[in-house]
């Protein structure tokens, strides 16, 4: 299956089936609905929030050394 199939397989999920439901879970930023989650749903949305955050486990050393690195990446690009 092609990216583009896929997406559109994607595209066409209703909000009713149990993949559209986690989905709306995790994409929610309206503070009225994030109010009335469910404990499970606030560990949905937050595991999925979460699960990509490296700088969450870098040191402040670490996160000067990345800011370094791409502001090289931009002077040699831009610069």
């Amino acid at each position: 299956m092609s990216w583009s199939e896929f997406c559109t397989l994607l595209t066409g999920i209703m909000p009713k089936t149990p993949l559209g439901q986690i989905v709306s879970i995790r994409s929610e930023e309206n503070e009225d609905m994030l109010k009335n989650f469910t404990q499970e749903q606030h560990k949905i949305r937050n595991d999925w929030r979460n699960r990509n955050n490296p700088i969450a486990d870098m040191t402040d050393e670490e996160k000067e050394e990345e800011m370094r690195k791409v502001q090289e990446i931009f002077a040699k690009a831009f610069g």
